[in-house]
């Protein structure tokens, strides 16, 4: 016959006896539960008082389970195994976490994180995570709330919001402003800061020279980088002439950090 909740044992008794069968040892569960020794065998005799049997046999340096202790422990194990998950996932959903936002590494450098201090100073309560990856993102799996990537008009995902398009044109340091492009000997007397990256041809110089209806001539020299937001760095460094995504830049080219050097 199932007891009343009057007619229950306290949830501490439980809980100790829960943990020395868990251990099979009341000194460790005793530093489990941050209680002394003493306390947890307190604890036990309680409990045993309580029901009018034994739960443990001890030995000399051990214990073991009675019959009934060794029921008891199965049921009150499991239930306290559930309260456990069923409190951590009510902790956890309670808890403050911070925002994810995923984007391209050249994204998240150029035109992301310039931005980032205007967010905080008007959301001074949210915790923000920035994830710099190329990769497409599980946004369910992958715990991140907001996701900036480039994709065709095709492909592009329902409920996903257009930033931006594509304008790419030559920028280089303010140094470098008198470069006239359009000029195939002034074009052969600078380095060309160039991202490899065969995925995206249209920030590929011989693209862009193609598009002008240009053959290729030969620079002074070709930098090669694997990151887009290098190219850039480079060229504010003054090392040469890069092809600048006008969306990402614009804001170097508003300060005059970058100039172009070109029409598009």
């Amino acid at each position: 016959m199932p007891l009343s909740l009057l007619r229950l044992p306290s949830l501490d008794l439980v809980r100790g006896f829960v943990a020395v069968g868990r251990r099979m040892s009341i000194t460790v569960a005793a530093a489990d539960l941050c209680l002394t020794q003493s306390a947890v065998s307190r604890q036990i005799h309680a409990l045993e008082d309580h029901l009018g049997l034994k739960l443990f046999v001890r030995g000399h340096r051990s214990i073991a389970f009675t019959p009934e202790g060794e029921r008891l422990f199965r049921s009150a194990d499991g239930a306290f195994q559930q309260l456990q998950d069923v409190l951590g996932d009510l902790r956890a959903a309670g808890a403050l976490r911070p925002v994810t936002v995923s984007a391209c590494i050249g994204i998240a450098g150029l035109w992301l994180l310039p931005r980032l201090s205007r967010f905080q100073a008007l959301h001074p309560g949210v915790d923000l995570r920035v994830s710099a990856v190329n990769r497409i993102a599980d946004l369910r799996h992958e715990g991140i709330d907001l996701a900036i990537r480039y994709a065709p008009d095709d492909a592009v995902p329902d409920g996903a919001e257009r930033l931006f398009g594509e304008t790419v044109v030559p920028v280089a340091h303010a140094g470098l402003a008198g470069v006239d492009l359009a000029d195939d000997g002034a074009l052969a007397g600078v380095n060309l800061l160039e991202f490899d990256d065969p995925g995206r041809p249209w920030l590929q110089w011989s693209t862009w020279l193609s598009a002008q209806g240009r053959a290729a001539p030969r620079p002074k020299g070709v930098l090669h980088f694997n990151q887009y937001d290098q190219v850039i760095q480079a060229a504010l460094a003054g090392q040469g002439v890069a092809l600048g995504r006008l969306a990402l830049i614009r804001p170097l080219l508003d300060e005059g950090r970058l100039v172009c050097v070109a029409g598009p």
